[in-house]
């Protein structure tokens, strides 16, 4: 019997606190609020319980960030599309940024199984002067468990509402593209961390992002298959291609903590529950 589980999280700045209040429909939770940067900054876990979705399951995500707050967003673990044999597994984010909002998007990475026929589709709408920092790393198989994917599908979107589209679908049969120098190279990780804004970005900024994004990935194992590029005015994106999700998330969290630190003057404070 498949899962149509819904969550709706807010984020509001009140009295100089970011304040995270959510209502859900079915099994996706958000664990208790924590503030590791002082008030200003909202720290929070979203939990699906059941562990993964297969065929026939949908999870709705919706999540707005009010004018002034900031909420950062991570997950315990690896969302996990399993074999199926029937209809798709879906997950749809919706993320909305008042203007002057912040927010991170931080999820654990994506397996995809063998079987599995999944679509992870994330949308993002920012007003003026809003601004995000979000990753996506999506696992094709379980190559260390000799668990390869050699059958079913995947269709990743990631959108910036009237700015920005990258849609891809991975057929498990498609060799060319999966093996192929001029596809993913026999590489079975794909990732990507994106800063976008509400507004066009100065052209100083817009430089300083990529700059630093670039010195992290000259000194990076991945350095051979990883680059950062700005297809707009309003985004800058870093996409790399790993055999595993370890090297892969060790270079986002890199340039997340780059970003950080250049164009919020922010410390790199990692939610406490990657450590554990």
């Amino acid at each position: 019997m498949p899962w149509h589980a819904r969550l709706q999280l807010d984020y509001r700045l009140e009295s100089g606190r970011s304040v995270a209040r959510f209502q859900h429909d079915g099994p996706l939770r958000i664990l208790q609020s924590l503030y590791p940067e002082g008030d200003a900054t909202c720290h929070n876990v979203l939990v699906h319980p059941p562990g993964g979705l297969v065929g026939g399951d949908t999870l709705d995500i919706g999540i707005t960030v009010g004018a002034g707050a900031h909420g950062l967003i991570t997950t315990p673990g690896a969302t996990r599309f399993y074999k199926t044999l029937g209809e798709a597994a879906v997950q749809r984010t919706h993320l909305a940024l008042e203007a002057g909002a912040r927010m991170e998007w931080l999820p654990l990475e994506t397996i995809c199984y063998d079987g599995c026929h999944a679509t992870n589709h994330l949308s993002l709408a920012l007003a003026p002067q809003a601004e995000l920092i979000g990753w996506d790393v999506s696992a094709l198989g379980l190559p260390q468990a000799e668990r390869p994917f050699v059958h079913g599908s995947f269709c990743q979107h990631i959108e910036l509402t009237g700015v920005w589209l990258e849609r891809g679908r991975i057929d498990a049969t498609d060799a060319r593209l999966l093996d192929s120098p001029l596809g993913l190279a026999g590489q079975r990780c794909m990732a990507s961390i994106f800063f976008v804004t509400g507004s066009p970005l100065g052209r100083e900024r817009r430089q300083q992002a990529l700059d630093a994004a670039r010195a992290v990935i000259e000194a990076h194992e991945l350095q051979g298959s990883a680059g950062a590029t700005s297809p707009d005015g309003r985004v800058v994106v870093v996409r790399a291609l790993a055999p595993l999700v370890e090297p892969a998330m060790g270079l986002l969290r890199q340039v997340w903590a780059a970003w950080r630190a250049h164009l919020w003057a922010k410390s790199a404070r990692s939610p406490r529950i990657w450590s554990t």
